[in-house]
């Protein structure tokens, strides 16, 4: 049963890859259960120490394990979490950020484990686009300390939006950035740096094209 389940979850993922979004997309996903992504996320020792998931499949510096991890970070990887500013689900969205990318939040949102996953690979996609003259230029340069890599990149833009990675970077670092917790734009360039996620397309519109869901 676990082997399946890692099964359907690279088949969504080559899915997203390997077809532009059109009927048959959405027939794709529409057959998965719902919960053929929900799986528990490591507890901070076993993340930490072995980037493992739960079925004991080394995550390594995948896709997966990039999102996987900035999830933990933002919410401990739970589906159902709101937090005190309104920011929903897994992976922390806005309503106005979900509405960018042609989803709705609210609690269809927050019940649809499969349209999060969506919602991040789209968002993903989107900053890769918007930020791809600057992974260009400084993926593989150090600023401040850091090594700028395009993982780091598109987890900052997952922060703090990719016009505040673009200052950023443009500035050599000297525009600083922290949201409304206090974590700092470089703490996400630093933390998530290093997965290969290649396989996320530079894709503006992934989703706005269709009405999903």
């Amino acid at each position: 049963m676990q082997k399946r389940r890692l099964l359907i979850l690279i088949f969504v993922a080559c899915a997203f890859i390997g077809l532009s979004w059109n009927n048959d997309t959405a027939e794709v996903l529409t057959e998965l259960q719902s919960d053929a992504l929900c799986y528990h996320v490591p507890s901070v020792q076993e993340f930490d120490q072995e980037q493992m998931a739960p079925d004991g499949v080394r995550l390594g510096d995948a896709y997966v394990a990039f999102k996987e991890a900035i999830a933990f970070k933002e919410s401990q990887g739970r589906y159902d979490v709101v937090n005190t500013l309104g920011y929903l689900g897994k992976y922390q969205f806005n309503n106005n950020t979900l509405r960018l990318i042609g989803i709705e939040g609210g609690d269809a949102f927050l019940q649809n484990s499969l349209l999060q996953e969506t919602a991040f690979l789209a968002y993903t996609a989107r900053n890769k686009w918007v930020l791809r003259r600057d992974l260009g230029r400084y993926s593989g340069t150090y600023i401040n300390g850091i090594e700028i890599t395009e993982s780091g990149i598109l987890a900052a833009a997952h922060l703090a939006g990719a016009g505040n990675v673009k200052k950023y970077l443009r500035s050599n670092g000297n525009f600083e950035f922290q949201d409304a917790f206090g974590t700092r734009l470089e703490e996400y360039l630093s933390k998530f740096s290093g997965y290969d996620i290649s396989v996320v397309p530079t894709n503006r519109n992934l989703l706005k094209s269709e009405v999903l869901f």
